[in-house]
């Protein structure tokens, strides 16, 4: 691999990056609150908590599948 294509390859993990961070972004001032969705188990005792976000890891599962499917396709034109 040589370094432009590495170059290019950190460029485009960093829109990504850019771009799920605007998105969680504006979900919270949308008033979803991502990570407290109903179906996100959160188990309390003493000295210990368990968080299991089943609800906003499939919430998120599907928004990525829809825009990854959309960008193939817009891609492959």
């Amino acid at each position: 691999m040589n370094l432009e294509s590495l170059a290019r390859t950190l460029i485009g993990f960093g829109i990504v990056l850019t771009l799920v961070g605007i998105g969680i972004f504006a979900l919270s001032r949308l008033g979803i609150p991502l990570g407290r969705l109903p179906g996100d188990l959160r188990f309390q005792r003493d000295n210990l908590t368990c968080f299991i976000p089943f609800a906003s890891s499939i919430m998120l599962s599907i928004v990525l599948t829809l825009i990854l499917n959309l960008l193939a396709r817009f891609l492959h034109k």
